[in-house]
């Protein structure tokens, strides 16, 4: 890992580690000063350190499991499983499901496309307002039009290469 926090492919991860570091430091030093001194550590200020420093170990792994939550839907169960075990593989948190269901904070939607008929208004709504990952067969004019009208983040037509997959999650999660 660099040693300059914004040159970190993932800068959460590398700014957790950099505090974590710093209070670790912080920690030692109190620690080496108190026995070169021959004086008692002082334990409050220790305490204190190390749960900074817990705080900041569990900064850095959530940051580690940042590659998000990612629920793929699609008519195909099967392929919407497939598609999800695919990208857990890649370190992605990915369900699937043939239906859709409320999505949790900062989860991406991967959404067939040919499942928007049979939704009603307010689920296409929702849908909208998650700037969904369309995947579909249909390359038409109408289908394109369809997906922008969701505000779509990508378009991308089956079948679907796992990276390329990848690639618009992780582009649609740097929107947030």
């Amino acid at each position: 890992m660099a040693s300059d926090i914004g040159s970190s492919p993932n800068p959460e991860l590398a700014a957790a580690l950099h505090r974590l570091r710093s209070t670790l430091a912080r920690l030692k030093a109190e620690l080496e000063l108190a026995e070169t001194d021959g004086e008692a550590p002082p334990t409050k200020r220790l305490l204190d350190d190390v749960r900074e420093a817990l705080v900041h170990l569990s900064a850095a792994e959530d940051a580690s499991q940042l590659r998000g939550s990612v629920l793929v839907v699609d008519d195909d169960s099967r392929l919407a499983e497939i598609t999800a075990r695919g990208l857990r593989r890649l370190g992605f948190d990915a369900g699937a499901s043939s239906s859709l269901r409320n999505l949790r904070a900062r989860e991406v939607l991967v959404f067939d496309l040919s499942l928007l008929e049979a939704l009603d208004a307010a689920a296409r709504q929702d849908i909208r307002r998650s700037r969904p990952i369309v995947v579909t067969g249909a390359t038409d004019p109408g289908s394109r039009a369809l997906a922008a009208s969701l505000d779509a983040s990508d378009y991308l037509v089956k079948p679907i290469e796992l990276d390329e997959l990848a690639a618009a999650i992780n582009r649609r999660m740097a929107e947030e």
